[in-house]
């Protein structure tokens, strides 16, 4: 948010009640996604990049349509931060920042999941998008 008072030529002035609310909406949607995620995930949900031995594949809730929706929640939730800030290079520096953040999470996390979990997980991979329904 600093960003918005040490470049103030970057600030969104076209619509800008409207994308002050539409990113407090957002924040909510993608608050909701990510804890209806978790929630899903149950005892298999962890901080740390783990796979607990009894552990199986979970494709149920939003997980029947993408492999990290709690990933997805927390993109939409930044991505309303972003647009709540009203200022483009807050949005773009928040949103780059995260995007790098997270590929990288999601490569290390499938590669475990892959590992430990072998051929179901494979399998899963091959029917589901990572983050985006039927796209990414």
């Amino acid at each position: 948010a600093w960003l918005a008072f040490k470049v103030p030529a970057t600030a969104i002035t076209s619509a800008r009640t409207f994308l002050f609310w539409l990113g407090i909406l957002l924040i909510y949607a993608g608050m909701a996604l990510r804890l209806y995620a978790i929630h899903v995930l149950g005892a298999s949900f962890t901080t740390a990049v783990a796979v607990a031995p009894q552990q199986t594949v979970i494709e149920t809730g939003p997980y029947r349509l993408i492999r990290h929706p709690s990933y997805t929640g927390l993109l939409i939730t930044l991505l309303g931060l972003g647009l709540s800030s009203t200022n483009w290079l807050s949005l773009l520096v928040l949103m780059g920042c995260a995007l790098l953040g997270l590929s990288y999470r999601i490569h290390v996390e499938e590669h475990v999941l892959k590992a430990q979990l072998g051929q179901r997980y494979q399998e899963y991979m091959g029917r589901t998008k990572r983050l985006i329904p039927f796209v990414l």
